[in-house]
């Protein structure tokens, strides 16, 4: 069998991964990750990945992502739905404020224009 890897590539790999599934990492966090195992390897994740065998053994040591429930999917549907609502909502709070300004300007301007014109009207009386 030819080897995707050196010899000194698949040491480092497996004592990585010894260390990783010990919990005693040495230059990463300890998550179980194939990035991790690069890192605490010291390779690079393309030199990882052709390490078909090593990978292999990493696979079945290290438990995949659990799928999410139907309940989960569709909590996560709702959240997704929720946030895009408030994001909209906050979009047209944000007009209607600037509305509300314009008005209250004109409103303003409208009650100083009112205000001249009773003293006018005062004024002539």
């Amino acid at each position: 069998m030819t080897l995707a890897v050196s010899a000194a590539t698949d040491a480092k790999l497996r004592a990585a991964m010894h260390r990783l599934l010990e919990g005693r990492p040495r230059h990463t966090d300890g998550a179980l990750a194939k990035e991790n195992l690069a890192r605490e390897a010291g390779l690079s994740h393309a030199t990882v990945h052709r390490a078909t065998e090593i990978l292999d053994e990493w696979n079945t040591h290290v438990p995949r992502p659990v799928r999410r429930t139907p309940a989960e999917r569709a909590r996560d549907d709702t959240i997704r739905s929720l946030r895009t609502q408030l994001t909209q909502a906050r979009t047209q709070v944000r007009e209607l404020q600037g509305r509300l300004e314009v008005l209250a300007t004109v409103t303003a301007n409208l009650y100083a224009a009112n205000l001249t014109l009773r003293q006018r009207l005062e004024n002539r009386r």
